[in-house]
């Protein structure tokens, strides 16, 4: 059976990212009216829609789109870059899902001139920010990346 070349692994992994997140914000927007005070679904997680125009947590709120829109392209151009450059599938799988995370936020900041969020979970009256999917594959990625040079190691040894 030929072998996947990691870069491929790491494109599809961006798509995937990318699509799913793009998929569930479609969802949120159709329902906004529905989620504009939150949606209880169990005890600590309901589902709202926020639009964010800063960055994680809300961080630099009400800083220039485009500035924004221009350093997460930068940054995704960098990790495209470690991404074609690695010849480890874990770590291709983990540039991949964070450039599509970050793609996805890129997309919404063109489109909605802020970011979708809509994961809301808590602890009585303490919330989480809410965040995204995109949220979601960008801090998985980054998991991954801290764990890729123990799998490989692990891999190389066994």
């Amino acid at each position: 059976m030929p072998q996947i070349r990691p870069s491929i692994i790491g494109v599809l992994a961006a798509v995937v990212a990318l699509s799913i997140d793009q998929i569930t914000k479609a969802v949120v927007i159709a329902n906004q009216a529905a989620l504009a005070t939150g949606s209880s679904i169990v005890p600590g997680f309901n589902l709202v829609m926020y639009r964010n125009d800063g960055v994680s947590f809300g961080l630099l709120g009400g800083a220039p789109r485009w500035g924004l829109i221009v350093l997460s392209l930068v940054i995704c151009l960098w990790l495209a870059l470690l991404l074609v450059r690695s010849h480890c599938s874990i770590e291709t799988l983990a540039y991949g899902a964070i450039i599509g995370g970050a793609l996805g936020n890129i997309t919404d900041r063109l489109r909605h001139h802020a970011v979708i969020d809509f994961l809301d979970f808590y602890i009585g009256s303490a919330h989480w920010p809410a965040f995204n999917m995109a949220d979601v594959f960008v801090i998985s990625g980054v998991g991954l990346l801290l764990i890729a040079p123990w799998w490989s190691s692990r891999r190389n040894s066994a």
